[in-house]
């Protein structure tokens, strides 16, 4: 059932033989958490990019006032890490953890260099999948500069409806920049 998700997925933006995807698959580890179980912790290595089969995550960092900022949530079929620290072999600089039980399929940045020379069909699929991911970010950071919160709101709801459904309202509210009561105010 993974391969036949994590297939699909790859197929979506590029054409795989059987024997390619064999050997493609054979390089991810499948992991598993628990809600509240942290997938990166700051300060840590990061080794690891991570495809997320099933649950839900946020992307957060914390000022040294305690105030959580909300990145991104990462949901089914999302990619995630945290890329600087991955791309540099740094230590992490966010936290990752799972807002729902969450199921991944793993892929080390040594093992990802090695499908991209081995694939060159899935070097094409990771420049896409980043550079989409690049754009989502710029457009995330171009809201939060330009936008007013309700215009962020009714674009988050309209963008990804379901979500508000799976993610605390105090989540909701940290992601678009605003107070708790500020969001009740706008959900009304």
């Amino acid at each position: 059932m993974t391969s036949i998700k994590f297939r699909k997925h790859i197929e979506e933006v590029i054409a795989i033989t059987d024997k390619e995807f064999d050997y493609v698959f054979s390089f991810f580890i499948k992991k598993r958490l628990k809600k509240h179980q942290f997938l990166i912790q700051k300060g840590s290595p990061v080794n690891y990019e991570y495809w997320i089969l099933k649950g839900l995550l946020k992307t957060y960092t914390i000022d040294e006032n305690g105030k959580e900022y909300v990145l991104q949530f990462g949901m089914e079929n999302y990619w995630t890490s945290d890329y600087l620290a991955f791309q540099n072999e740094s230590l992490a600089t966010l936290l990752i953890d799972c807002i729902e039980d969450s199921e991944f399929l793993c892929i080390g940045r040594d093992d990802k260099e090695t499908i991209c020379y081995e694939v060159p069909a899935m070097a094409n699929f990771f420049r896409i999948k980043a550079t989409k991911g690049g754009t989502s970010h710029q457009q995330r950071i171009l809201s939060l500069l330009t936008e007013t919160t309700e215009q962020r709101y009714n674009n988050l709801v309209a963008k990804l409806p379901h979500l508000m459904q799976r993610v605390p309202k105090k989540l909701i509210a940290q992601y678009l920049g605003v107070s708790r009561e500020t969001l009740s105010r706008l959900n009304s």
